[in-house]
């Protein structure tokens, strides 16, 4: 795996996913998905939310960006140890809070509604995986006005009804639906 683009862009990191439970965002998908988001956000002035975290490749690529406010949010403490490790080797950790909680707990938990920014890259299997637009756009309000919320997921789910429903785009056989709250 790779940062894509910004200060750290080209550089490699290996993570131990033989060992986790997690499903790294191909570079190819992740690449496309910052290429559009690079066109919609000024990462030096918004907060992110990293929700599912696992390898951290969406956190370094923001904080790469310029982003100087990432939150990550994992449940496993290898994903933990691994991104507390890399933010270190890239000098990061100013910019980057590292969570330690169930996403779900998070999200009913969160202090703040002001994030302008958040991925979501859960398990394909996960059984709230179609409940995450609504738990993070209406029922807790985690994305500020304007904001925009993406979540990756498979051909499984469809999430064009949703009132705040962006656009879907569509890389193999990982979708992104982007959803926005309006201003």
């Amino acid at each position: 795996m790779r940062i894509i683009g910004g200060k750290h862009k080209g550089f490699r990191f290996r993570p131990p996913a033989k060992n986790w439970p997690t499903r790294p965002t191909t570079d190819f998908a992740r690449e496309a998905l910052f290429n559009i988001l690079t066109n919609q956000l000024d990462f030096e002035d918004i907060r992110v939310l990293d929700l599912f975290g696992g390898t951290g490749s969406h956190s370094y690529e923001c904080i790469s960006r310029g982003c100087k406010d990432v939150t990550y949010v994992d449940k496993h403490p290898g994903c933990l140890k691994f991104v507390s490790e890399i933010s270190q080797q890239l000098n990061m950790e100013d910019h980057l809070l590292i969570v330690r909680s169930d996403v779900f707990s998070f999200i009913r938990t969160a202090k703040s509604s002001a994030y302008d920014y958040i991925f979501a890259g859960p398990p394909y299997g996960l059984p709230q995986l179609s409940a995450l637009p609504d738990l993070i756009l209406s029922q807790f309000s985690l994305l500020a006005s304007g904001g925009l919320f993406v979540l990756e997921h498979n051909q499984h789910f469809a999430f064009e009804q949703s009132s705040y429903f962006k656009e879907l785009r569509k890389y193999g056989g990982t979708h992104f639906t982007f959803f926005q709250l309006p201003d």
